[in-house]
């Protein structure tokens, strides 16, 4: 079994999407010579650290609506969650906002090259205009009550917002109730036992 099928075992995803996949991995390995998107290191593990990581997280999102991806550098999870969208969820428009030119260039790329319908929106997150998102995701980007100040920013009343955390997801979650109200279900992640992901519905200034 290669890398790419023992990752993915599983998640149902699609021959015509794994070719998609392959193209965004050929895009990122040429990109990351030049700016630094993900580390060179987690390349190796391309197909479980970053694509099967964010593979989970897109069957936990809203089937359809509005998808905004935080800080999307890379393209994890919002090009993937996008690449995805392509093949099975029609319906579901994705946004990702990165303030860093260079990464919403390697974005625009990374779609282009992979057919991805997406929009890249090149600003701050607390700049941009509020998206009324039914799904919010964010991978590595901040702590969870930086997170649910852009929750409360972007995502309509009724949205989810799903964040991977790593081992000290329960202490993120303890200092975030001093500030924030919000409902939560950690979900254990597939790529990582230690790890979850944070589905977040009703956030509100405590």
């Amino acid at each position: 079994m290669n890398a790419q099928d023992d990752a993915l075992r599983g998640m149902d995803v699609s021959r015509e999407t794994l070719d998609r996949f392959r193209l965004f991995e050929r895009v990122l390995q040429k990109w990351n010579r030049r700016i630094n998107l993900v580390s060179r290191a987690s390349l190796d593990d391309f197909w479980r650290r970053h694509v099967a990581d964010s593979v989970q997280v897109f069957r936990l999102g809203t089937p359809q609506g509005h998808w905004v991806d935080l800080g999307s550098g890379g393209g994890f999870p919002g090009l993937v969650v996008a690449i995805l969208a392509a093949s099975e969820r029609h319906d579901l428009n994705v946004t990702m906002i990165e303030s860093d030119q260079r990464k919403a260039a390697f974005l625009r790329a990374a779609a282009r090259e992979t057919g991805a319908a997406c929009a890249v929106l090149p600003a701050r997150i607390e700049s941009a205009p509020p998206q009324g998102a039914d799904t919010v995701s964010a991978r590595a980007l901040a702590d969870l009550s930086t997170l649910l100040g852009f929750v409360h920013q972007h995502l309509k009343p009724g949205g989810t917002a799903l964040f991977p955390k790593g081992v000290t997801w329960e202490k993120e979650l303890s200092a975030a109730r001093r500030q924030w109200r919000f409902d939560v279900e950690p979900i254990t992640s597939r790529t990582d036992a230690d790890a979850v992901i944070l589905k977040i519905h009703g956030v509100s200034r405590a």
